[in-house]
């Protein structure tokens, strides 16, 4: 079968330090233990000789000294994976791990260490359908990653169609990054899907700065209907760790008919410590949100430490 021109997109992708260092005459590149990727539909939207550019800050390796309190798996998901695919740790809800496989290599990721290998949700398919079937607790299922964009529209579409056959699932949250990294990842085929599904549909970008919301990808995403449309930011330092950023970023995401849900602390995973944001400094930030922009437009600032539910800070 011919690859789509998404699939085409995701595979036209900077990897290792020389493609990088070439593409963007520098030499600020180096090795780091998370590999580079970067679909050159991202690189695009970077711009020209700014090193401190927003959008290449979050894909290029950090010089990070080692500090205490970071982890090769700051949430411990693995150890709430009472079979393998399926994490569970609020009662009411489950995260499947739908992919092994993400667009782009963001450097602050939590789960750039994460065992793909084993909790692949498809390959473990039928303890995950018997254990959620015998949790009639569980109402909503979390497709996450990796990307869960990153399957075909075809797989994405099977997956669906087996959870819409447990009756007490009533909700389907989809997180995804492709979909502002790549937005012809919004085809017609999955626009139908979500649409026709008897499921309710929570679609999540993660999309932390303005210059992040290419004119491709507001046009594509409006073509989404029946869905609800949330976004999620990590609090990140030299990315967006300042007002105008901030406030710019949930004002382009309202435009685009997506309102922000959650601002995250940074994730204290080894190999991010340059991204960190302090409490007293985010605490700041969000207040000033507050004050400038309506509520519904500012995002709840959290922090998730592993546990059975995310602390918010304010």
């Amino acid at each position: 079968m011919p690859m789509s021109q998404w699939q085409q997109q995701a595979k036209d992708a900077l990897k290792g330090v020389q493609q990088s260092n070439e593409f963007f005459n520098t030499q600020a590149f180096t090795q780091a233990k998370f590999p580079i990727k970067i679909p050159l539909k991202y690189a695009s939207l970077i711009e020209d000789n700014n090193p401190n550019d927003p959008l290449l800050r979050q894909v290029m390796p950090q010089v990070s000294a080692a500090e205490g309190g970071y982890s090769l798996s700051p949430l411990n998901d693995e150890n709430h994976a009472p079979v393998d695919g399926l994490i569970h740790k609020y009662p009411n809800r489950v995260l499947l791990i739908a992919s092994q496989v993400c667009a782009i290599h963001c450097q602050y990721c939590f789960r750039q260490n994460f065992d793909y290998s084993q909790h692949d949700a498809m390959s473990n398919w039928a303890a995950i359908e018997q254990y959620i079937q015998q949790h009639i607790e569980i109402n909503e299922v979390i497709l996450s990653g990796g990307d869960p964009l990153s399957l075909s529209d075809q797989k994405l579409e099977k997956l669906i169609q087996k959870l819409e056959l447990i009756k007490h699932i009533t909700t389907l949250r989809i997180h995804s990054r492709a979909l502002v990294v790549i937005p012809s990842r919004i085809t017609e085929q999955l626009i139908n899907m979500l649409a026709k599904t008897r499921l309710n549909v929570v679609l999540v970008t993660h999309i932390n700065h303005a210059h992040e919301l290419s004119l491709e990808f507001c046009e594509n995403i409006a073509k989404i209907k029946q869905v609800t449309l949330l976004n999620q930011s990590v609090l990140l330092k030299g990315v967006n760790d300042d007002l105008d950023s901030l406030k710019s970023l949930s004002l382009a995401l309202f435009e685009a008919k997506i309102l922000p849900y959650y601002l995250h602390m940074l994730d204290k995973v080894s190999g991010a410590e340059n991204y960190f944001v302090s409490d007293e400094k985010a605490l700041q930030l969000h207040q000033q949100l507050q004050s400038q922009l309506s509520g519904y437009l500012v995002p709840k600032l959290v922090r998730d430490l592993g546990r059975e539910a995310k602390t918010w800070l304010l």
